[in-house]
């Protein structure tokens, strides 16, 4: 009788959990690297984990694809990435193995300030390259040029989270892409982004008073990644070794840099941790300039919703440590 009767209750059990309707699944979410994945894993806290394909101290100009990257793509519901620009190598594999998955590239975003690369070794101080999309009294151009300049990247820098104004652009077209792929938890993503950008906008107040004695303090950088961060608190990053960190620079650019370092008595040269430093201790040689070491990916940090202020801290306090403020 006692086993009957446990087994009709079981069988009860089972039958109303079978009638619940089941719990939505959070999207599947695929991010390229590591500063993006951390804004997009603060729109989704609580609601579900962003996968990171650029792991560790890995680099987006020199990845290589694995077996495990292409099956998360290929389960993707929406894949966000800065463009094919900086992150070459997810070009082909987005449209082999996640055709059908919502693309947000970043570099497409109208809400975002673009900036032009840089050319040359030796830059002039405060040279930002061309402003698109300007916050805080930056150039603003007509709708017509800025579709222009959207469409040609190939002269843009692509380091674009590197500036909290954009990381916000970020933040608020991740929770709308999140919201439109998964309506129930739509309410989530708004509170966590209405969160997050609270803590960018205190982040950015922290990195200005931290930053503003090193106004007109000259420095090198390994390649042109930080023209974003110069930009926002004004700095004076007057060349870089390197266009590309995948390109050897020529003989010409290392003498053009040197030359710079002793003429402005440049501070200090910055080499990054994803490369060899050999060329940073070539074009000191000689010269006064310190170095010290820049990482705008967070190379050596733990993926997370942590990441992205601690690896714009970590720049700050890099700054303040080599050039002496």
């Amino acid at each position: 009788m006692r086993l009957t009767a446990l087994s009709a209750i079981l069988t009860a059990a089972l039958a109303a959990t079978a009638s619940l309707p089941a719990l939505a699944e959070a999207p599947k979410v695929v991010v390229s690297i590591k500063p993006i994945h951390s804004l997009v894993a603060s729109v989704m806290h609580g609601v579900g984990e962003p996968t990171l394909l650029v792991r560790g101290g890995a680099s987006p100009h020199s990845y290589t694809m694995k077996p495990s990257d292409a099956k998360a793509l290929s389960a993707a519901d929406l894949v966000v990435w800065v463009g094919p620009e900086l992150e070459g190598f997810l070009e082909k594999p987005l449209q082999a193995n996640a055709p059908k998955a919502t693309r947000l590239t970043l570099m497409d975003l109208k809400s975002l300030t673009l900036l032009q690369a840089r050319e040359g070794g030796a830059w002039e101080p405060h040279d930002h390259g061309h402003e698109h999309h300007g916050h805080d009294g930056h150039d603003h151009k007509d709708h017509a040029q800025d579709d222009q300049d959207h469409g040609d990247h190939d002269e843009l820098n692509s380091h674009v989270w590197l500036d909290p104004a954009n990381a916000r652009a970020i933040v608020t077209a991740t929770a709308d892409a999140l919201a439109a792929k998964d309506p129930a938890d739509a309410e989530a993503y708004r509170t966590n982004a209405d969160r997050t950008l609270q803590a960018l906008d205190a982040l950015d107040a922290e990195l200005k008073a931290t930053l503003a004695p090193l106004k007109d303090k000259p420095f090198v950088v390994f390649h042109d990644a930080y023209q974003y961060f110069e930009a926002r608190y004004d700095l004076s990053a007057v060349g870089s070794i390197t266009v590309s960190p995948d390109r050897r620079p020529s003989a010409k650019r290392l003498s053009a840099i040197r030359a710079k370092i002793a003429g402005l008595n440049a501070a200090c040269v910055f080499s990054e941790p994803q490369f060899e430093p050999t060329l940073v201790r070539t074009v000191v040689e000689g010269t006064k300039a310190k170095t010290g070491v820049l990482d705008p990916e967070g190379a050596d940090l733990p993926e997370g919703e942590s990441l992205y202020p601690t690896l714009m801290r970590n720049l700050a306090a890099s700054l303040r440590g080599c050039l002496g403020a």
